[in-house]
């Protein structure tokens, strides 16, 4: 499957240390600029046409490069799809169901979210505060 030319729009919520890392790690993978990416909680910055801003931060969102929005599970398979590291995991995702239980897993995730940033946040607070001394 030869990868699309247009890019996908990842928009994320950059106040939430958890999403800033794992977006982190998906740029840093991202050698063929694949994904563009929008902090969607930078003053500013827009959301996708059709949300607000605090719609936008509330669940994953990628514009495709072929122009549909996508959220939550199917954001990721498409983010995955762009990755050549990742295309495994969208390729799994298109079996029949799978992708229903990614979106379950997403929305039960999605509730402890806040406790789980708090808890990356202090860890890199951690580790910054080794660094310096």
């Amino acid at each position: 499957m030869e990868p699309e030319r247009a890019t996908s729009t990842v928009y994320y919520d950059g106040s939430c240390p958890l999403c800033r890392a794992e977006i982190g790690y998906y740029s840093r993978t991202d050698q063929d600029g694949a994904l563009c990416f929008v902090d969607v909680s930078a003053a500013g910055a827009a959301p996708p046409e059709g949300l607000t801003q605090r719609e936008a931060m509330a669940r994953f969102h990628v514009r495709a490069g072929d122009g549909r929005l996508l959220s939550g599970a199917e954001a990721f398979v498409e983010v995955w799809r762009r990755l050549p590291r990742w295309r495994w995991a969208a390729r799994l995702a298109s079996l029949p169901g799978v992708l229903a239980v990614l979106e379950l897993g997403y929305r039960l995730f999605l509730p402890v979210r806040p406790f789980i940033s708090r808890g990356v946040a202090r860890l890199q607070q951690r580790a910054a505060g080794s660094e310096r001394g």
